[in-house]
């Protein structure tokens, strides 16, 4: 049972938990929440702190001393000590503050159905193949199956995720972490040591799909008449799945003109000069998601009247007569454009077969909700962090397939560019959209300079942003580019090897220029990197010598050397070098050098 009076919210929130599930009966006010709670059975209640009639920490009181011992969970905008005290004393068995994160919430329905018993059974199946987390033990047709810790670890991920592919990295950051995670290989020595044992096990089946340039991920298991009865429980005609999105779309447009009681009450204020700081924020706060929400749904010119008010709240001085006057004509512009009717029916892609996890930070929660709204048809799954803190903890736990990131949070004084430099510095291979309302040069070369793959301007439609994102996912990755270095000193090849392996970058490693062209033509690389000074054949002689080809003529070829003088450096770029780093080689030049160039040239040829 949810106890909740914001219609809006509570709607949303059902739609969530009933694609997870989960069978849900609304309560708008306390009164009725305790009558039906005494006389229902239900296995959770999940009841609001601001409910009338009762509110929730009465409610929860009362339930309890009547003898209610089924699991209740808070949700709540407050945050403080005290409030959580309350809340557990009350007789709470756990709580979610405000705006609530899907991944987090369905994790602690999880935890507290587990503990109340409401799961009666802590077993994975697949077939006849059963992995049981409590006792951890794994069976088939009865048979234990003896698997390593790393083994049990993988089956539980890809039996907990059925429909998720799992890139080789995704695997290592979920296994061992980001800092003790060996190479990639590993990963395919440990699944295919799986296979093996439940092969030998008696499974015919292969319980795991390869899928090629991508990862791996659970196949659909041997059981053909249960699957024909889910696939078809969940089959729903595109007329049917379009209608039910959009009558959540019109609530959400709906839901815009509560935004605007805020404005109308500062422009109220303003005409009578006693606008006072805590509207002016409040206003201003509106005014900026306004902003973003008025551009998801359509309205792309109400989007830039929001940004107008959102500026002209913005000044710490006193508004003139006439900046006054345009704050009026603003605001009643805005309500004339809600006066518009609803957007139709977007047409939406066909679903291709894999899913991608995109973690969207921003904090405008009626994009969000459209975004997660609308992710499946684009085959994304979409997990939410409404400010910065909450997405530092999700990014520990899974790194995503993408990122979108507003660059904007008016709550705090730390922006978007911060994470986005811990995200470039953990993950430099992590695709990221920037996705905000900053327009300025400072702010694109920043975001350039620390590897996102996108920059999007709000206001932008949930089409242009979803195909901002399909870009960057489709991008080939780095990691799958060949590098070949050249040099006559063993040592310099072993440096520039090791600085370069750790990138996920194949190296091939040549101390013999002479054999140069056969090599490159057997190895087909993505980027060359020469030193310069050789015996017998430099570096520069090989770099004219494949400018010459018509097949490598644009293969990107970095030079290494000590040379920095203006006549030597003229000398490489006429042989054809497209860039050089200067000896003692410092890694972090290097991997970006090559990394750029790679980039580059795939970009090009796109």
């Amino acid at each position: 049972m949810l106890i909740e009076d914001d219609l809006l919210l509570s709607q949303v929130l059902a739609e969530f938990l009933s694609a997870n599930h989960y069978n849900i009966d609304l309560v708008n006010n306390g009164q009725t929440g305790l009558e039906l709670a005494m006389s229902g059975e239900y296995d959770l209640i999940l009841l609001d702190w601001h409910i009338p009639q009762v509110d929730g920490i009465s409610l929860c009181r009362q339930l309890r001393s009547l003898g209610y011992s089924k699991p209740i969970l808070l949700l709540t905008a407050n945050n403080s000590n005290a409030d959580i005290v309350a809340g557990f004393d009350a007789g709470a068995d756990d709580y979610v503050i405000k705006p609530w994160e899907p991944e987090a919430l369905l994790a602690r329905i999880r935890s507290l159905l587990r503990r109340s018993g409401a799961f009666s059974s802590s077993k994975l199946t697949w077939g006849h193949l059963c992995l049981d987390q409590i006792s951890g033990k794994v069976t088939y047709n009865t048979q234990v199956i003896s698997l390593t810790v790393t083994e049990h670890k993988l089956l539980e991920l890809f039996l907990l995720n059925p429909n998720r592919i799992f890139s080789r990295r995704v695997i290592l950051d979920r296994l061992w972490g980001f800092d003790d995670a060996p190479i990639e290989n590993a990963v395919t020595t440990h699944i295919k040591d799986l296979r093996k044992k439940l092969k030998a096990a008696g499974m015919m089946e292969d319980i795991l799909e390869t899928v090629y340039g991508i990862g791996y991920r659970l196949q659909s298991p041997p059981t053909p008449a249960s699957i024909a009865e889910h696939q078809d429980s969940e089959k729903q005609s595109p007329t049917q799945d379009l209608t039910a999105i959009n009558r959540v779309l019109e609530r959400l447009i709906n839901s815009l003109s509560h935004r605007m009681v805020v404005l109308e009450e500062a422009k109220t204020a303003l005409l009578k000069g006693n606008l006072h700081q805590d509207l002016q924020q409040q206003a201003k706060h509106e005014a900026h998601k306004l902003a973003g929400s008025m551009g998801s749904v359509g309205y792309s010119h109400g989007s830039q009247l929001a940004r107008t008010l959102e500026n002209l709240l913005s000044s710490d001085r006193i508004l003139t007569d006439d900046e006054i006057t345009q704050f009026c004509q603003l605001v009643k512009a805005l309500q004339q454009e809600l006066t518009k009717p609803p957007m139709p029916a977007i047409a939406l892609p066909t679903p291709p077969r894999q899913t991608h996890v995109v973690l969207v930070i921003d904090d405008d929660t009626l994009l969000t909700e459209r975004l997660w709204i609308e992710a499946q048809a684009w085959g994304m799954q979409i997990k939410i962090a409404g400010n910065l803190t909450t997405a530092r903890s999700l990014l520990v736990f899974e790194t995503p397939d993408a990122v979108l990131l507003d660059l904007s949070f008016p709550d705090t004084e730390e922006d978007g560019l911060t994470l986005l430099r811990e995200m470039a510095a953990k993950s430099p291979n992590l695709p990221i959209v920037v996705f905000t309302a900053r327009d300025s040069l400072a702010d694109r070369l920043a975001v350039s300079r620390l590897g996102a793959r996108q920059f999007l301007h709000k206001p932008a439609t949930t089409e242009q942003i979803f195909q901002a994102i399909a870009r960057v996912l489709t991008q080939p990755k780095i990691t799958e580019a060949k590098v070949l270095i050249v040099d006559d000193d063993l040592v310099m090849l072993a440096t520039l090897a090791a600085l370069l392996t750790p990138w996920g970058l194949e190296v091939t490693t040549l101390n013999e220029p002479q054999h140069f062209w056969q090599v490159l033509i057997t190895t087909s690389p993505d980027i060359v990197v020469l030193d310069v000074e050789m015996p017998e054949i430099s570096g520069l002689e090989l770099c004219q010598i494949v400018r010459q080809d018509a097949k490598w003529g644009d293969l990107p070829i970095l030079v290494v050397t000590v040379h920095t003088e203006a006549e030597f450096l003229q000398q490489a770029f006429a042989a054809g070098a497209d860039d050089f780093i200067t000896k003692p080689v410092l890694g972090p030049e290097l991997v970006t050098r090559v990394l750029s160039r790679i980039e580059r040239l795939r970009s090009l040829r796109r």
